[in-house]
């Protein structure tokens, strides 16, 4: 299948990427205009360029030829609220509307734990879960996108288990590298599609969640 990863060169989305190429999908690197791209290009793997900033119709021009969208991108710590809002929330959105402009039916949205909870937001990331319950809400009852939103606990630069759990309760972490091998498998198992999933480490194998679902 071919996957946009938006938000290729972050640190989630490297792991999508490569874990993409590695299974077999033929994985897409979008990356901002300005991003270096060439350590994809140098293993055969198609670079996009595209501006969430830009308007729905213009980010629609670089997903014209995927089958399946997944959005890793982020404004990053070091960028004040404002930036927040245009990437996490209506960046986020903004694709969404370009999908659906571009006939690009699958999208797989990384949002995080509790994001639907305005009770368990922490500070300082109040203004990031904000981004992100609003961007979920928009995914599931604006479009008709046939979406999976990961809910991820904290992620962590710790090797992959490729061991998670699904509970919607529960407090942790989970490596990067975890994460990113859910959305992958999450992305070829039709009962996650229209669905909101938290992930966190755990004793059962990502097959097992999947098949619990």
């Amino acid at each position: 299948m071919r996957v946009l990863v938006i938000g290729a060169n972050g640190q989630t989305g490297h792991q999508l990427v490569t874990q993409l190429h590695t299974r077999g999908d033929v994985p897409i690197a979008g990356l901002r205009p300005d991003e270096d791209g060439e350590e994809w290009e140098d293993q055969g793997i198609a670079v996009r360029r595209l501006d969430l900033l830009a308007k729905p119709e213009k980010i629609a021009s670089a997903l014209m030829d995927c089958e399946a969208i997944m959005f890793a991108a982020g404004s990053g710590g070091r960028t004040k609220d404002d930036m927040t809002l245009l990437i996490d929330l209506d960046g986020a959105v903004k694709t969404m509307q370009a999908a659906q402009i571009a006939g690009v039916d699958r999208f797989l949205m990384i949002s995080m734990l509790f994001a639907e909870d305005r009770n368990r937001w922490a500070e300082p990331l109040k203004p990031l879960y904000a981004a992100k319950f609003y961007a979920d809400n928009w995914l599931v009852h604006q479009t008709n996108l046939a979406y999976t939103i990961v809910q991820p606990g904290a992620l962590s630069f710790h090797p992959g288990t490729g061991h998670i759990k699904s509970d919607p309760l529960a407090v942790g972490s989970i490596p990067r590298a975890d994460l990113a091998a859910f959305m992958v498998a999450a992305l070829h198992a039709p009962q996650t599609i229209g669905k909101t999933i938290p992930v966190l480490s755990g004793d059962l194998s990502i097959a097992e969640v999947l098949a619990q679902l």
